[in-house]
C-alpha cells in the first residue's frame, strides 16, 4: 500500500487501487501491460498527475529529439574511487624531472588526507600511440590502437574531494541525492529502442556497488520505468527477481492466468476513472518489460554464441564462463571485459544507455580505484582489465559499424594529486582530472583542454571544462538540447545540467 494511502481497519472494504499497489509488484502481474495494450484499455492522457509529458514512441517524450541526433547509444565507463590521470592519461613530464623533490602549488593547497609529500613521477612509462601521437601510460597500452578515434578531456574540474558526493556530481549532475541519473535523463528523453529489453541498464562492479550505489541510477522524481536495471553478467542469477523464486512451485500456469485475469478488470476500472493518474500505466510498463525480459534477457547475456577471435579480443579465452567463488586481481581483464562483451550484445539489441563500473568502495587491500597507499598496486590490475575491454568495446563496435552512433564516455569522480602520499600512493585532487570519449560524432584523435604542467589545474583556470559540458555535449550528440529537457519539480524546472553547460564543439566531428 502506498504511505500516501489514508488509513484503513480491517472491515474497510479494499479499494481496487489500494489492492493494485499491494498486489501488483508480485509475479502474477508480470505479463499484464502487454494485453492491456493489445487491447486498447489503458488509459492516455495529455498530462499526468506528476506533470510528465506523454511519452512518445517506446516511452520517449513526444518532442525529443529536438534535433537529428548523432548518436542514439550512450556506453558509460566509471571508475569507483577516482581513477590518476597522471598515472594513465595525462603526461607530465615536470614529474618526471622533479620526482622526490618536494611539491610547491604556488598556493595553499586543501588536500583530502594531507598528501602533498614530494612530487611523484607516473608509476608507469608513457609513449606515444596513432598519428595523433597521443602519450598513454604502459599499463593502458591496449588502448593504443583505438587513440585516434578517442578526444580526452584533461582540465575537467570537480567541486568536492569527497566521493560520495563527486560520483553524484559525474552521475546525476548534482552533488546531493534525489536527482535522476544520466541515463534516467536520456531514456525519459529519447525512449527506448528495444521494448524487449530496459532503456538503460548498469553493470555493476562485481564485488559490489561504489559510493552512493544504487542512487547513482536512480529516476528520482523522473517516472520509475527510466530508472537503470542492474544486471551482474557471469552471476548465476544476472537480474535479480526476474524469475519467480523457487520455493514458490505453488504458482501454476492456471493459477497465472486468473491472477492476470482479476488484475485486468481491476485496471481497466481504475484506469477508466483516473485518466488524469499516470502511476498505473508506469507500473505496468514496468511488469510488461520484466515480462517480455524473462524471455530477451538470457539470450543478450548468453555469451555462448560469440565466436572465439571476439572471446579473445575482450580476454575471455581461457575458459570461464561462470562466476568465480574467489576474486582474483589477476582476472580483472576477464571481469570488465564480460562486462564490455555484454554491453555491446545489450546495445545491438536496442539498450540505448549501459553503465559499466569498476572499482568499489569495500575490502582491503583495495579493489577499488581510490589509491592513497600504494597506486601500483591498486591500479595495476584495474587499469590492465579497463583498457583491455574498453579497447575491446571500441574495436567490436567499429567492426560492426556501431561506434559511428554508439557514444562512449570514460570518467571518474576526480583525479588524484600530483605529489605523494606515504611514498606510493596519491591523494584525491578535485581540481582537475580527464574524461575520454569515443565515437557517435567525437572528434577522435583529439585534447580538449589541458592540465597545468603537474595535473594539478587546469591549464587555463579561467575556462575549466565541467560535467555539465560532458552532459550536455552528449545530449547534443543525441539529438536533445540540454536546455530543453527538464521536468518541473518542486517549482523548478530541474534538468541534467542544473543552470549550467555548454557544448564542446572542440569534441564534435
Amino acid at each position: 500500500m502506498p504511505a500516501s494511502a489514508p488509513f484503513r481497519t480491517s472491515t474497510d472494504p479494499l479499494p481496487r487501487r489500494d489492492f493494485l499497489w499491494d498486489v501488483g509488484g508480485g509475479f502474477a502481474g508480470l505479463a499484464l501491460s502487454g494485453l492491456l495494450q493489445q487491447e486498447g484499455l489503458l488509459a492516455a492522457d495529455a498530462t499526468g498527475a506528476d506533470g510528465l509529458a506523454p511519452a512518445a514512441g517506446l516511452g520517449g517524450r513526444s518532442d525529443m529529439p529536438n534535433f537529428a541526433p548523432r548518436a542514439k547509444r550512450v556506453v558509460q565507463l566509471f571508475m569507483g574511487g577516482a581513477a590518476s590521470h597522471v598515472d594513465l592519461f595525462d603526461y607530465k613530464p615536470a614529474l618526471e624531472k622533479h620526482h622526490g623533490e618536494p611539491s610547491d602549488f604556488g598556493e595553499p593547497v586543501e588536500a583530502f588526507q594531507n598528501g602533498l609529500g614530494p612530487w611523484m613521477k607516473p608509476v608507469w612509462k608513457f609513449q606515444p600511440y596513432g598519428q595523433s601521437g597521443k602519450p598513454l601510460s604502459e599499463v593502458v597500452a591496449d588502448l593504443g590502437p583505438c587513440v585516434d578515434d578517442m578526444a580526452f578531456v584533461h582540465n575537467l574540474v570537480g567541486k568536492t574531494g569527497v566521493h560520495s558526493q563527486a560520483t553524484y556530481l559525474q552521475a546525476t549532475g548534482f552533488q546531493l541525492p534525489g536527482f535522476p541519473g544520466m541515463g534516467c535523463w536520456v531514456s525519459y528523453g529519447l525512449g527506448s529502442l528495444n521494448e524487449n529489453l530496459p532503456t538503460f541498464v548498469v553493470l555493476p562492479d562485481h564485488r559490489g556497488f561504489a559510493s552512493n550505489g544504487p542512487k547513482n541510477w536512480d529516476t528520482a522524481f523522473l517516472p520509475a520505468q527510466h530508472q537503470g536495471t542492474i544486471i551482474f553478467p557471469g552471476k548465476p542469477t544476472p537480474i535479480a527477481d526476474l524469475y519467480p523464486d523457487r520455493r514458490s512451485r505453488f504458482v501454476t500456469s492456471d493459477s497465472e492466468r486468473a491472477a492476470q485475469q482479476l488484475l485486468g478488470r481491476l485496471n481497466r476500472d481504475h484506469a477508466g476513472e483516473r485518466p488524469g493518474d499516470s502511476r498505473l500505466e508506469a507500473r505496468i510498463r514496468s511488469y510488461e518489460l520484466a515480462a517480455r525480459m524473462q524471455l530477451a534477457a538470457p539470450e543478450a547475456l548468453d555469451l555462448g554464441g560469440e565466436p572465439q577471435h571476439i572471446l579473445k579480443l575482450y580476454g575471455l579465452d581461457h575458459g570461464q564462463t561462470s562466476w568465480p567463488s574467489e576474486i582474483n586481481p589477476a582476472e580483472e581483464i576477464e571481469y570488465f571485459g564480460r562486462k564490455c562483451l555484454v554491453a555491446r550484445r545489450l546495445l545491438e539489441r536496442g539498450v540505448r544507455f549501459v553503465q559499466i563500473w569498476s572499482g568499489n568502495d569495500n575490502g582491503f587491500p583495495r579493489r577499488n580505484w581510490d589509491s592513497h597507499e600504494d597506486v601500483e598496486r591498486d591500479h595495476g590490475p584495474l587499469s590492465r582489465g579497463m583498457a583491455r575491454g574498453a579497447a575491446a568495446l571500441i574495436q567490436d563496435l567499429k567492426q560492426r559499424g556501431m561506434l559511428d552512433d554508439t557514444i562512449i564516455l570514460w570518467t571518474t569522480e576526480f583525479g588524484r594529486m600530483p605529489s605523494s602520499q606515504g611514498g606510493k600512493g596519491r591523494d584525491h585532487n578535485p581540481y582537475c582530472f580527464t574524461n575520454w570519449l569515443a565515437g557517435g560524432g567525437i572528434k577522435g584523435g583529439t585534447t580538449c583542454g589541458e592540465s597545468d604542467q603537474w595535473g594539478y589545474k587546469p591549464l587555463d583556470r579561467a575556462n575549466p571544462t565541467q560535467v555539465y559540458d560532458i552532459h550536455a555535449t552528449i545530449l547534443h550528440l543525441l539529438g536533445i538540447d540540454h536546455t530543453r529537457l527538464t521536468v518541473r519539480h518542486n517549482g523548478i524546472d530541474r534538468r541534467l545540467t542544473d543552470v549550467h553547460g555548454h557544448v564542446i564543439d572542440g569534441l564534435l566531428a
